[in-house]
């Protein structure tokens, strides 16, 4: 097996066993993260370009797409995860470069289901044909 796709794979299992282990409630999903899962799950997402937002405690990743088309395309499947999750991104988007913040309201803060729908993101965005981030 190749080292990056080992890296990879190490990543997305990071995060299936976490929330394979510990079964959330609707509950617990808006729950501000604890310094330990902070830890463990934020790291994954930082090696990928996720970045805490200065002075405030949310994520943040800028994608850069072949034209506005994919830009939008990828919005919308987003949209469509955010709206099942009731979770929805700030973002910003202007021709083919789409900023998404993510963050908690109600807890003031990242929450589960910050990183949950920050894995949709990413994913989304790999399939997206083209991507240049």
């Amino acid at each position: 097996m190749l080292p990056t796709l080992f890296v990879f794979k190490k990543k997305v299992n990071v995060l299936q066993t976490y929330y394979s282990i510990r079964r959330l409630t609707a509950v617990e999903e808006m729950d501000k993260l604890l310094s330990e899962e902070r830890t463990v799950l934020l790291s994954p997402l930082l090696k990928s370009g996720w970045t805490i937002q200065s002075g405030r405690d949310a994520l943040q990743k800028e994608f850069l797409f072949k034209d506005f088309n994919q830009a939008f395309s990828f919005m919308t499947s987003v949209a469509l995860k955010a709206e099942k999750m009731n979770h929805h991104p700030e973002w910003f988007n202007v021709y083919n470069k789409v900023n998404i913040t993510l963050s908690s309201h109600d807890v003031n803060g990242i929450s589960h289901r910050d990183i949950l729908l920050s894995e949709f993101i990413d994913i989304t965005a790999k399939n997206t044909q083209n991507v240049k981030s």
